[in-house]
């Protein structure tokens, strides 16, 4: 296969199916069966999250360091994670960002990035693919902020690929790659913008 472009993750993601690299740089194709979502409309802020929140502790941004975002997740959390986002995607997602479909919410502390995460928007359908923090809290402030955003653009599906601790504390649950198709088509056939949460003035 030649060097990855945007064109072929977008084909990728309305087919189902998803890029990984290996160790050596090699990239995979995956389309797990069962398949991980997380339910927009019943995610709810962990208790222990809410005080963090209602402190205003970070600043949230969009799209405002999207490369910078990706490169920190590629970044190995301990000795024993292993490197799936390579230089060749990083650069695929970033061409794809500069199209306006993949996205990063990002949150700082004294105008520092210390968390965020970033994914793919096509039609109603949210593609989550990888988060990070440097300050505890900062990523999950970060996806609590995309809920946000899916709800108020009447987003339908938020896809975060295969299920494990960290996306069960977000509610994720598995169902069968044919039920997760059916979903993704209707998604698809919807329009939604991902754009900045509009906050109410109080």
């Amino acid at each position: 296969m030649e060097k990855l472009t945007a064109d072929d993750l977008v084909y990728g993601y309305i087919n189902g199916i998803f890029p990984m690299a290996d160790a050596d740089g090699t990239l995979y194709w995956y389309a797990p069966d069962p398949r991980a979502i997380i339910p927009i409309d019943t995610y709810k802020p962990a208790k222990s999250l809410r005080p963090v929140l209602n402190r205003n502790q970070f600043e949230v941004r969009v799209n405002t360091a999207f490369n910078e975002v990706m490169r920190n997740c590629s970044i190995p959390r301990s000795d024993d994670d292993s490197v799936w986002i390579s230089e060749e995607i990083i650069n695929a997602y970033t061409e794809l960002h500069h199209m306006g479909l993949a996205h990063s919410v990002e949150t700082y502390m004294d105008n520092r990035l210390v968390g965020g995460l970033y994914g793919v928007a096509l039609g109603s359908a949210f593609f989550g693919e990888s988060m990070f923090n440097r300050v505890s809290n900062a990523s999950k402030v970060a996806f609590h902020n995309l809920i946000l955003i899916l709800r108020q653009q009447h987003f339908s599906l938020l896809d975060t690929q295969f299920i494990n601790d960290n996306v069960r504390r977000y509610g994720a649950i598995e169902i069968p790659k044919a039920d997760y198709l059916k979903q993704l088509k209707a998604a698809l056939r919807q329009k939604a913008r991902f754009a900045d949460l509009v906050r109410e003035k109080v």
